[in-house]
């Protein structure tokens, strides 16, 4: 007799009874706590990672879009809308870079940046730090400012403001527009978008 009743609670402890209208066959003793080794809970996390990954999937699909024809051909009408478009900024950056110029382009934003703010503490620290990456004769990239623009620079910093670099900005604007933007638009990195472009087009 002692010896079924220990084959009894040991199958009990085995085969835990399982709950009603719940059938959840080979589940652990612990299945009711989330235990990570029951099969309901092993499906459970299962579905929360595909669900995540599909979250996952759309962001990156959404991040990974590319600009479309019409945008890409509006860049070849107007420098000003190019630079508009985040899209348009990192390919013309891309194609700065292979030109060694790459720093009028981050030099402009910055004062662009800079324009809009209106804390006079931040406008301070904005102001030294464009001069000290940029500006100074010391700086580690090389910006194309002629020596007068870099005088009225250099007494504008006793008392900073958001306006500062504005005539600065100017400059390589006009620079940027004349001498880079034209080799852009004839460039590899330029006709080799549009050409994709126009494959997707044709494809739809």
């Amino acid at each position: 007799i002692g010896v079924e009743m220990r084959k009894r609670q040991a199958a009990h402890i085995e085969a835990p009874p399982q709950a009603p209208g719940q059938p959840r066959p080979n589940t652990c003793c612990l299945c009711w706590c989330g235990c990570c080794k029951c099969l309901w809970n092993e499906d459970r996390m299962e579905r929360s990672e595909r669900q995540t990954c599909t979250k996952m999937d759309s962001i990156e699909a959404a991040e990974e879009q590319h600009p479309s024809l019409d945008e890409v051909l509006s860049w070849a009408r107007s420098f000003e809308m190019m630079l508009r478009s985040l899209e348009g900024r990192e390919i013309f950056r891309e194609f700065l870079r292979s030109e060694y110029s790459e720093d009028n382009l981050l030099f402009w934003l910055a004062c662009d940046e800079l324009k809009k703010e209106t804390n006079p503490s931040v406008v301070d620290e904005k102001a030294r730090i464009i001069y000290e990456d940029y500006v100074s004769i010391l700086s580690p990239k090389e910006v194309s400012l002629d020596s007068r623009v870099r005088e009225g620079i250099n007494q504008s910093l006793a008392e900073p403001s958001n306006l500062m670099y504005e005539e600065a900005q100017l400059q390589i604007y006009t620079l940027m527009h004349r001498d880079s933007y034209p080799r852009f638009l004839n460039s590899s990195v330029y006709r080799d978008l549009l050409a994709s472009r126009r494959r997707t087009c044709l494809d739809t």
